[in-house]
């Protein structure tokens, strides 16, 4: 068992990848630490997910200044978590965050917890966070879908259904086929469960496979660029879900405890998913809200500093 919140693979710095997948459209990768995505338009750019502090953004704009000196006007928050909004300040421009009105609802609900417990789990991915000065508050939100005109080019915004949070948002580049996907998609990478909607989130993956993307930023691993990479990346995604639903689901019927539900899934998942990353530190907060979701409470806990530590000690002390 890990005795952290994340493993000592999971402890290393990553190298990062700057690809362009269509002219003007580039992705930032990180051998599995959160991507983030560039847009560039006719006279400014869109950023997809901010990164999780200004430091780290200023890593990312200078990424944009090689390929770019248009402004970076637009910033396009996925969802709340702070590990892909909290870099905001990061941005040397006058910036519009867009997300969605679900997103919003849970930053004010849950964002000051969340960012506490996120820095406790996982402090490589903060690099700087001194400099954070606060919550990052959206200045645009939208209700279903929006289309950003960056010129002439076209960026539909949609809040595509519930899973990895209740608010999650994809961007859709339809002449690119370009889709930006945030969390809901994962390659070589364990979903992070501990805010999701297990029994929506099939469904929302079958909206974005029926927009038959050419390519796939997923929310952590490399971009998926050919058909095979793609269907794996879904499909693997869906087939996490199912397994882990099914198990919690079959512990609440068999009236089982939740730490009995705990062993079971990392030792009937480990031999298929264990070599993801982030495996050993999401799959507590997976276990943790699938066994929830089993005996119907609809609307995740929030986690709180507090509650992931006593969480990890009944699970993993």
């Amino acid at each position: 068992m890990s005795k952290g919140f994340a493993s000592q693979a999971d402890l290393v710095e990553k190298r990062e990848t700057f690809s362009e997948l269509a002219p003007g459209v580039y992705a930032l990768t990180a051998e599995g630490d959160p991507n983030s995505g560039v847009v560039v338009g006719d006279d400014s750019v869109l950023v997809i997910d901010a990164r999780a502090t200004p430091r780290m953004a200023g890593d990312l704009v200078a990424k944009v200044r090689e390929v770019t000196d248009k402004p970076i006007r637009h910033i396009l928050l996925t969802h709340y978590h702070a590990v892909r909004v909290l870099g905001v300040a990061g941005y040397p421009d006058r910036v519009n965050v867009i997300a969605s009105d679900v997103a919003r609802s849970m930053i004010v609900e849950r964002g000051r917890q969340d960012m506490e417990s996120e820095i406790q789990r996982f402090p490589r991915l903060f690099r700087g966070r001194e400099e954070i000065p606060g919550l990052t508050w959206p200045t645009v939100t939208f209700r279903g879908e929006m289309t950003l005109w960056l010129g002439a080019r076209e960026v539909r915004i949609v809040h595509a259904g519930r899973g990895h949070t209740a608010g999650d948002t994809i961007a859709w580049l339809p002449k690119e086929e370009v889709l930006f996907s945030g969390d809901l998609v994962e390659y070589g990478a364990t979903p992070y469960c501990g805010d999701a909607h297990f029994q929506d989130w099939p469904a929302t993956l079958d909206r974005l496979e029926a927009l038959n993307p050419k390519a796939v930023v997923p929310g952590r691993g490399e971009a998926l660029t050919t058909p095979e990479r793609i269907r794996e990346g879904i499909e693997g995604t869906r087939a996490f879900l199912r397994d882990l639903f099914g198990i919690a689901r079959d512990g609440i019927a068999a009236g089982h405890d939740l730490k009995t539900v705990y062993a079971r899934a990392m030792g009937e998942m480990r031999p298929r998913y264990g070599h993801w990353v982030i495996f050993e530190h999401c799959m507590p907060f997976c276990v943790s809200r699938a066994y929830d979701e089993a005996q119907g409470l609809d609307t995740p806990r929030i986690w709180t500093a507090e509650r992931d530590m006593e969480m990890w000690r009944a699970l993993e002390g």
